[in-house]
């Protein structure tokens, strides 16, 4: 095994041992990988695993499922998967096989996953709570929560032991998640320099006539040749109006001269995240257009500034709403004279969404946003986005006709440091031009 592999297998060994301890004696984990992922009746698409999974085993193996438990008999982490089968490997690759999984994972015990039916209640007749999902991907074989649950029960009267409670896993594993390890940081910060070189290479695809989907597929196509797995999600393109919708991803249209291009992209490399938002123009646009390109910018440096550690989460939001709120005035579109409550319910309409978001494993990571009912306070290793924006619909009278149809948004990915932040992707260009 290379040193990254020990590594990787090394952190994963710690991560199970925290989880384990959280567990208790009588606790117990179930985790599913998820099903092959496919279109159609045969077609499969490129795998990924359920992160929880990956952050816990490091496979990226599919019908995988991984069990944590201070009770179970054959050792506290028990992994099942698929056994090796020349005739499918021929269509869907090699899979590791038990002995092999163990070795990479340093689990206790691997079975093959045709034993998981009648392994998995002996293990967990130990245990009185557990931790798993009632929407878990459904793989052949898996027993349902409701049958795990029901033994339990029968078992509890005549034992004194048997599954009572049933908790979301990401009861303990969202709050470790959320804090990034070097070993992590330095993953996501591979991300976002392929992000960033993707976001040059597409900028020089932006002009008049050019297809949203040439600059979709400068972006994807940069990603893959550097290294990574692919887009983090769906790559976004909004030329136009197309920029007014959050979560535009057809990106069908041609766009014209004078426009603005609205990129929300980024990689995905080892399984970990980044995700850039930048807005250009299709050329040279009116002085309108900049100074509401200027108002957003404003809004992501005064919410970036924000971050440090001690301060909360919702004072990034804060930074931002306030800057465009003032912005917004500047330059017509919000009254000045409002109060809080008017102001607040005149800038949703222009800005409806949150300023920020957990980063890691997943695009949008885990992790509680209000903790005791108070918004909660940043602390060093958390990564997240700092995302501003102005969306104003093309059938929006109340705003100047050449501000009409327009978006812009501006998003880095942030680490929260001991003395500071971090902008890990400061690398793109933010001006309009």
């Amino acid at each position: 095994m290379s040193d990254v592999a020990d590594d990787l297998r090394a952190r994963i060994t710690e991560r199970r041992a925290r989880v384990l301890d959280a567990l208790g004696e009588r606790g117990a984990l179930v985790l599913v990988a998820g099903p092959e992922l496919r279109v159609g009746r045969d077609t499969e698409l490129r795998y990924a695993p359920d992160a929880d999974f990956f952050y816990l085993t490091g496979l990226v193996e599919p019908e995988a499922v991984l069990v944590l438990g201070n009770i179970i008999e054959s050792g506290p982490c028990a992994l099942f998967v698929r056994e090796r089968d020349p005739e499918r490997e021929l269509w869907t690759g090699p899979v590791h096989g038990p002995e092999r999984a163990r070795e990479l994972t340093g689990v206790d015990s691997a079975f093959p996953l045709r034993e998981l039916p009648e392994r998995l209640p002996d293990m967990l007749q130990g245990a009185d709570i557990l931790h798993a999902r009632l929407d878990a991907a459904h793989i052949d074989g898996m027993p349902s929560i409701a049958r795990l649950v029901a033994e339990g029960r029968r078992r509890r009267a005549r034992h004194g032991s048997g599954i009572h409670s049933v908790v979301e896993p990401g009861r303990i594993l969202d709050e470790l998640r959320l804090f990034k390890d070097a070993w992590e940081i330095e993953r996501i910060r591979n991300a976002a320099r392929i992000s960033i070189a993707a976001f040059e290479r597409a900028r020089d695809v932006i002009r008049d006539g050019a297809g949203e989907w040439e600059v979709e597929a400068a972006l994807d196509g940069t990603f893959r040749s550097l290294g990574a797995d692919g887009p983090a999600f769906p790559t976004i393109v909004g030329s136009g109006p197309n920029a007014t919708v959050l979560h535009y991803v057809a990106n069908n249209r041609r766009m014209k001269a004078g426009e603005l291009v609205l990129l929300d992209a980024g990689a995905r490399a080892d399984m970990y995240c980044a995700d850039i938002s930048r807005t250009w123009a299709a050329g040279h646009v009116a002085d309108e257009v900049r100074a509401l390109h200027d108002v957003v910018r404003r809004a992501h440096d005064r919410a970036i500034e924000a971050v440090r550690p001690g301060a909360r989460i919702g004072d990034v939001h804060e930074a931002a709403r306030a800057a465009l709120a003032q912005g917004l005035a500047e330059i017509g579109l919000l009254r000045a004279d409002l109060s809080d409550e008017e102001r607040d319910t005149a800038l949703r309409r222009y800005y409806p969404h949150q300023t920020s978001h957990w980063l890691g494993l997943d695009v949008h990571d885990v992790g509680d946003y209000v903790v005791n009912g108070a918004s909660r306070i940043l602390e060093p290793g958390m990564v997240f986005t700092v995302e501003p924006g102005l969306y104003i619909r093309a059938d929006d009278e109340q705003a100047p006709q050449a501000l009409r149809g327009l978006g812009v948004r501006l998003e880095d990915d942030v680490l929260v440091t001991s003395t500071g932040v971090d902008v890990l992707t400061e690398g793109a260009a933010v001006d309009v031009l």
